[in-house]
């Protein structure tokens, strides 16, 4: 291998990721591993929808299971990013290579960019115990729920914006592309798998409204009758 030959599948070709490693599973493999992770996080957590003595709409049962979702990839996955960033390129684990397949949508996790590291800090230690705190809050009817949901979820929209704006910002200004071309790297894993929290978010931001402008409605009301007695 000459000195003008990546010494990785990543872009930009220039990009430093010493000592990697290929992976030795397959893609389907890591794909089928991940879905199946991912299944059974959000099927305990619709199964304790169905045990919940509380008449739950169906929102809020969706709600458990995408904020227990959350939980896991943010704590988990994401936490295990953290831990381990320096010496991915390297891992053979089922997350270490899955943080690899991914990287082919965006090497800097594998370079460890400052803006990736900065926003995953915070998604590991701040939204995702507060995606958990959300998810029990649910099924207690706390009162807190929509408090919750509602810092969680703009918390969401606001470090999506930030994570396509930064890569979309360093392409128009320098032309670096951290993607490689493929459409399954760009378009189904860069776009497609960040896009659900650039949408979900909204629902449940568009819920908390409604819930929250009749609860003030509700105690409102209860403060007139009150003073009219």
């Amino acid at each position: 291998m000459d000195a003008t030959t990546p010494s990785h599948p990543y872009y930009p070709p220039t990009a430093s990721i010493p000592n990697y490693v290929a992976n030795d599973s397959s893609v389907t493999r890591l794909i089928m591993t991940f879905a199946l992770m991912v299944g059974v996080v959000t099927g305990l957590a619709y199964w304790q929808t169905i045990q919940s003595p509380l008449r739950l709409r169906p929102i809020d049962r969706f709600a458990v299971m995408w904020f227990a979702l959350c939980g896991f990839l943010h704590v988990g996955f994401e936490g295990y990013y953290l831990y381990h960033r320096t010496g991915i390129p390297q891992l053979q684990t089922v997350f270490g290579q899955l943080w690899k397949e991914y990287a082919l949508s965006d090497s800097r996790y594998l370079t460890s960019d400052v803006f990736t590291v900065c926003i995953e800090v915070i998604t590991a230690f701040a939204w995702g115990p507060l995606s958990w705190l959300t998810y029990f809050a649910i099924l207690t009817n706390s009162p807190y729920r929509h408090i919750n949901q509602v810092v969680v979820c703009t918390a969401h929209l606001y470090g999506v914006a930030l994570y396509y704006g930064t890569n979309f910002g360093d392409f128009r200004t320098s032309g670096v592309s951290y993607s490689r071309p493929e459409a399954q790297y760009y378009w189904v894993y860069y776009l497609g798998f960040n896009a659900p929290w650039a949408v979900v978010p909204l629902v449940f931001l568009h819920d908390s409204y409604k819930q929250t402008a009749r609860a003030f409605r509700a105690l409102l009301v209860q403060e007139s009758e009150r003073k009219a007695q």
